[in-house]
């Protein structure tokens, strides 16, 4: 099933309703990278709050996104990380340390309108674990 992705402003805003299939992970990536070209978006927004699971090749191909539309000069916020997805994703040994990830949508927003730097040290990096 295709994700939806509408436009705002400058932004993307790409809403997973379902748990992504590799093909659907890659279509993700496709649509995405032809909407920064063709609308020159500034941010990219990728909300999960209605998933409740995310494997291994689906979190490294979001990484893969925020790289790629980063080379484009659009910035990827992931948005709605579900506390049981989140937790699962720990235990495997799975991060998005170099992603900006946000709360909700609003919070992503605000990150992609500010330009991104509000970013918290990842845990440990810090030096007070």
């Amino acid at each position: 099933m295709p994700v939806p992705i509408l436009k705002l402003g400058p932004f993307l805003i790409a809403t997973v309703q379902a748990a992504l299939t590799d093909s659907d992970t890659e279509r993700l990536r496709h649509d995405l990278m032809e909407r920064v070209s063709r609308f020159r978006a500034r941010g990219i927004i990728i909300d999960l709050t209605a998933i409740d699971v995310l494997d291994s090749y689906v979190a490294r191909s979001l990484q893969t996104i925020a790289h790629m539309t980063r080379l484009r000069g659009a910035n990827t916020v992931i948005v709605g990380l579900p506390p049981e997805v989140a937790f699962a994703m720990v235990q495997l040994g799975l991060a998005f340390d170099t992603l900006h990830t946000a709360l909700d949508l609003d919070e992503g927003l605000a990150l992609l309108d500010r330009g991104l730097p509000t970013r918290r040290p990842a845990f440990g990096r810090d030096g007070a674990d």
